[in-house]
């Protein structure tokens, strides 16, 4: 079986509720993966907009999860489990989307590393490059799951 990821809330490259974006109630959906590779010791998730006007947005880092934890339940809080970056909101923890209104749909991409370390070393509010160093010769495997999202 294959490393993967899914997310609860909406099927693969489907709209995300509103629940779940900035003019929603700005929840994490639940995600939850499975068929880790061997040897991974530690996982991380990443979410971003690709589509972004300014460049590619960070809306959630997160790692140094533990390889028993199987996914993130819905409303994640920072400091439940594992270490939270900063988002391109400039808050730790999860940043629903919420793109510039007449934009158009944008993709948002949740990604999970599976990693060789059990540990990243990277301290709470750290910068998405730092973390993107930290990961560099760690990636066992990645997967992802991808869903939509308009303001209108």
């Amino acid at each position: 079986m294959a490393f993967r990821v899914r997310v609860l809330a909406f099927d693969e490259g489907a709209e995300i509720p509103p629940r779940y974006t900035g003019e929603g109630e700005n929840l994490s959906p639940a995600i939850e993966w499975e068929d880790l590779p061997s040897g991974t010791r530690s996982l991380a998730v990443l979410m971003d907009d690709p589509d972004a006007p300014a460049g590619v947005w960070t809306h959630w880092m997160l790692w140094d999860i533990p390889t028993g934890e199987h996914g993130i339940p819905e409303g994640f809080v920072p400091g439940r489990v594992g270490t939270s970056g900063a988002n391109d909101f400039g808050a730790e923890g999860y940043g629903g989307p919420m793109p510039p209104q007449g934009h158009g749909p944008h993709r948002y991409y949740f990604k999970v590393y599976a990693l060789d370390m059990s540990r990243l070393n990277l301290h709470a509010g750290t910068k998405r490059w730092e973390f993107e160093k930290a990961l560099r010769g760690h990636v066992i495997d990645e997967c992802c799951a991808m869903g939509r999202y308009e303001r209108r």
